[in-house]
């Protein structure tokens, strides 16, 4: 397996794609100036952008810099402030302006260092001081990113805002573990589900996630793991179904552990994996034995040799 090759350090990438940009707003001021327009409607046009207060929620993807989208990278070299989240890599924090006020709003289970009804105040109270803020999510803002909930108070208050999407876990870290959530021989459908326990179960809807061709991806369920495949095992998934887990996908932390239903919980416990991590059950996590391109820093205990 071979590993990522850096074109360019991200500073330098960065340093070029301010170039780019100011070469685009020099063109736009060129073509106001053709069209007649004055100093003085130029001037009210930037005050006008000054002064409008704009919170962007923003997807950040599964952690690796690259994977980062032009308008997420030109949102935070332009914002005041960067409201991010856990799993908001520290290297797509730092490509933000050097002078942005950065707040941390990470959450654990068990352990929010900033309540989700106060991080959606903050934002309201920011774009009030007519600033320019960035949200910053981990993956994509609506799925499982809360992103729904904090639009919704924005709009509430009057508050402009934009939707920025990013790579979403389930895309991103599948596609670095050499998993392909789809395939014509394997899986027509995918699934996405958050696997937080609540009062010691996952209440899912089982006889869904039990239907054959098709791909479960479950977010944030290391802690849930015994139950998830205890309980998929119980609805009539076969023991002997694929399944993996993917430690800090896309990243130089990436570990990978495959195993079956059966098997996976005890393979994820001796590996030691911690969060965050993402679960993959269905045939397609078969294709990792082939398809495995990146290797990171994992460590994949494979099922081949126990089926």
């Amino acid at each position: 397996m071979r590993r990522l090759t850096k074109v360019r350090p991200y500073r330098e990438r960065v340093a070029i794609m301010k170039g780019q940009m100011d070469g685009h707003y020099q063109n736009s001021m060129a073509s106001l100036q053709r069209q007649g327009g004055d100093t003085a409607k130029r001037a009210r046009l930037r005050e006008n952008a000054r002064s409008a207060g704009k919170v962007f929620l923003v997807g950040a993807g599964p952690g690796n810099p690259d994977l980062l989208t032009l308008r997420a990278l030109r949102v935070l070299l332009e914002a005041d402030v960067i409201v991010y989240d856990r799993l908001a890599s520290a290297e797509i924090v730092a490509l933000g302006r050097a002078e942005a006020e950065r707040v941390y709003a990470g959450k654990e289970r068990d352990h929010h260092c900033m309540p989700q009804s106060d991080i959606s105040r903050l934002l309201v109270a920011l774009a009030r001081q007519n600033k320019k803020v960035v949200r910053l999510k981990g993956g994509d803002p609506f799925i499982f990113g809360r992103g729904g909930e904090e639009a919704q108070v924005l709009a509430e208050h009057g508050i402009d805002f934009e939707i920025v999407p990013g790579v979403t876990a389930a895309c991103g870290v599948a596609a670095f573990a050499g998993i392909p959530l789809t395939h014509r021989d394997y899986a027509h459908s995918c699934v996405f589900v958050a696997g937080h326990l609540k009062d010691g179960s996952m209440n899912l809807d089982w006889q869904a996630l039990c239907r054959p061709n098709q791909t479960l991806v479950v977010y944030m369920g290391l802690l849930g793991l015994p139950v998830l495949c205890r309980e998929l095992a119980a609805h009539g998934m076969p023991t002997s179904t694929p399944a993996a887990m993917v430690q800090q996908g896309s990243t130089p932390g990436q570990r990978v552990v495959v195993g079956t239903i059966a098997c996976l919980p005890q393979r994820v416990a001796v590996a030691g994996l911690v969060p965050p991590a993402l679960t993959i059950v269905g045939e397609v996590v078969r294709l990792r034995e082939q398809l495995a391109w990146f290797d990171g820093h994992e460590t994949d205990v494979t099922l081949y040799a126990s089926l």
